[in-house]
């Protein structure tokens, strides 16, 4: 399956670099032109997709709150 269009305006190809599995949920580091995109999505998900190291992705962003902390 392909993708032929999405309207996530914030798309990242990269490749995998990291994967740290646990029970429930995954973390993944993902190394893009911009830098390490980092990702937690579930195990389940990191199976079905059959992501390794190595893994070419594309980190799809689209965030709905950004905190932000004063630096001292």
């Amino acid at each position: 399956m392909s993708i032929q269009a999405i309207n996530v305006r914030n798309q990242f190809r990269g490749k995998i670099i990291s994967i740290v599995e646990d029970e429930v949920l995954s973390g993944l580091d993902i190394e893009t032109p911009i830098g390490i995109v980092s990702s937690v999505i579930t195990t389940r998900s990191v199976r079905d997709l059959g992501l390794v190291i190595g893994s070419e992705v594309v980190a799809l962003i689209k965030a709905t709150e950004v905190s932000i902390g004063k630096l001292a």
